[in-house]
């Protein structure tokens, strides 16, 4: 593959690269919060849940014979897994990290299962698992978008409100802060772009933007404001430059999204070792 085949089918492929882009601003913002609270299990869990919710739409569709939005499978099975949050783990005498195992690989084993009982989806299947961000549907590049403007925008307007929850919850309860609700928006972001993301673009990319462009920002600053953009623009370029590498080198394209994503994290961890 060279350029000039690119920009000559440019308009077959603006969508992926798109999609890649939006994908990876977003969810690398919110990778800040990820890693900062320890979230990382969570958000694997969550992109797991995506996944088996979109082929649980594929195959309710096919056995039952009416049709169910795949963004809609993803979220509902990503707001069930989000309520382990508020799940009393001391009553049950396990840890939230334990159920949060269970999910994912609960999760992921349903997914193949059903993948292999819908013989004819087992491609797409396959792609939510692993990414496959090839071609991307223009309805689901237009959630994808919609999700992210939601996210950007919540996340501008309330940022301040959000990192003082996040890392100081009874600083925040005392200056009359709303915590639950700042905290619930997190999360609710968080499960939103999971679910769109996941369906546009698989597991596999969309767990790699939520956690390695935030842990490469943060190994080369302190500073939330300048680390969240830094997160934002190594996500962007993880999802666009993967897509460029895969195309270019015949790759896998959500491997190599998340190969670039590594890279940005590797990068960052070595400037930290360094100082």
């Amino acid at each position: 593959m060279n350029v000039q085949e690119l920009l000559s089918a440019f308009d077959l492929f603006r969508d992926p690269l798109l999609a890649g882009a939006i994908a990876g601003l977003a969810l690398g913002l919110l990778g800040i919060f990820i890693v900062l609270r320890r979230m990382v299990f969570l958000s694997a869990a969550l992109a797991q849940s995506a996944g088996l919710g979109v082929a649980a739409a594929f195959w309710v569709e096919i056995v039952a014979g009416f049709h169910v939005s795949p963004v809609l499978g993803a979220g509902l099975l990503t707001v069930a897994t989000g309520m382990i949050l508020f799940v009393d783990t001391e009553r049950l005498k396990v840890t939230r990290e334990a159920l949060l195992a269970l999910v994912y690989i609960g999760a992921g084993a349903l997914a193949v299962i059903a993948g292999s009982r819908i013989a004819q989806e087992a491609h797409d299947i396959h792609g939510i698992l692993f990414g496959t961000g090839v071609l991307v549907r223009p309805s689901d590049l237009q959630a994808l978008a919609a999700g992210a403007a939601v996210t950007l925008l919540l996340a501008l307007l309330f940022w301040r409100g959000l990192v003082f929850t996040s890392f100081d919850s009874e600083s925040a309860r005392v200056q009359g802060l709303p915590v639950r609700l700042l905290q619930g928006m997190l999360f609710g972001l968080i499960i939103l772009m999971d679910a769109v993301a996941t369906r546009a673009l698989g597991m596999l990319p969309v767990f790699a933007f939520s956690t390695l462009p935030a842990v490469g920002a943060l190994g080369i600053t302190r500073m939330l404001p300048l680390a969240a953009l830094l997160a934002a623009l190594f996500g962007a370029v993880a999802g666009f430059g993967g897509y460029l590498a895969a195309f270019f080198w015949d790759l896998p394209v959500g491997a190599a999204q998340t190969r670039v994503a590594a890279a940005f994290a590797v990068l960052g961890l070595t400037i930290r070792s360094l100082r």
